[in-house]
């Protein structure tokens, strides 16, 4: 059984915070924010839009776009860290909220990676032919999370959710190779604190994508026979643009064939790999047939990255 994507979806709130914005809660600027980094500005969510909320907006967007039926959905897999609370999981309150019956539902926390490792738990779900339609959805409400008096990390993060129904797929579409990983030595470089605020090592965290961004996207292709001259769109993780670029360069692609939302959303970590797609499928930037890499990496620290054949 082939797998891949038969619809996409995301959902950004509607708040937009500036550069501008920032220069007035922290000590910052706007060119130092652009030069450093690649963002602008970023999505916030209000009080009255949680997690769930964001999940379920993408979700319905991409149902409608695979064109099936939520009752035809048997697998739901949200990658959060940032649930709406601990339990009942976001998937659960998802699943209910779409009326798609019974369907089994769960969260799985990789961070930003999170998104990669959801596809792929679901794949091998629907590759046994234990369930047939699944979502998968990344969705994070960072501003929770962040800690507004820090300099560094605050003006990285956005929110934002997006969203995959994934199912079978004609013979050489959808999911071609896949690459998980993780270094639990590393998770001292990006965590949550006592005071649940996200605390990042910058420069140890820099280091480390540079170098596992670039390394597992020429794996999953060499994994599949393919050369990086076939690869046709790069969807990196939206952390930073000097690490996406060093991705791109690696990987030879030109500016145009990679997806770079984290101007306009900055990092939304889990929900930004899937928004990038999703915008790219809609603006029509990823055609019939292209091969694309995906690739993310986040704290754990843990990395993934897909090739997959678009179509179904």
């Amino acid at each position: 059984m082939n797998v891949g994507i038969l619809g996409t979806g995301h959902y950004v709130p509607t708040n937009v915070v500036t550069n501008k914005d920032m220069e007035k809660i922290v000590d910052t600027s706007d060119e130092w924010i652009r030069t450093r980094t690649g963002i602008e500005e970023r999505r916030i969510a209000g009080d009255d839009i949680d997690t769930s909320d964001m999940a379920f907006f993408a979700a319905q967007q991409a149902i409608e776009e695979a064109n099936i039926n939520p009752e035809e959905i048997d697998l739901i897999v949200v990658a959060t860290v940032t649930p709406d609370s601990p339990f009942p999981s976001v998937a659960n309150l998802l699943q209910d909220r779409l009326g798609v019956g019974t369907a089994a539902s769960m969260d799985i926390g990789a961070a930003c990676s999170g998104f990669m490792y959801g596809l792929i738990t679901a794949k091998q779900f629907l590759e046994t032919k234990t369930y047939k339609n699944a979502l998968v959805v990344g969705v994070e409400k960072l501003s929770k999370i962040t800690n507004w008096e820090d300099r560094n990390t605050c003006v990285l993060f956005g929110d934002g959710a997006g969203a995959a129904i994934i199912g079978e797929v004609s013979e050489g579409k959808g999911i071609l190779s896949f690459e998980l990983g993780s270094d639990g030595s590393g998770g001292k470089h990006l965590y949550q604190d006592e005071n649940d605020h996200l605390v990042m090592n910058g420069r140890e965290v820099f280091k480390f994508a540079v170098r596992q961004m670039p390394e597992s996207s020429i794996n999953v292709i060499e994994k599949i026979g393919y050369t990086k001259e076939d690869v046709d769109y790069l969807i990196p993780h939206q952390a930073n643009i000097r690490i996406m670029n060093a991705a791109r360069e690696r990987l030879g692609i030109s500016e145009d064939k990679m997806a770079t939302s984290i101007k306009k959303y900055g990092n939304t970590s889990s929900a930004s790999i899937p928004i990038a797609l999703s915008e790219e499928v809609k603006a029509g930037k990823i055609k019939d047939d292209d091969l694309i890499v995906m690739v993310g990496f986040g704290g754990g620290l843990t990395w993934g990255a897909v090739a997959l054949r678009f179509g179904k």
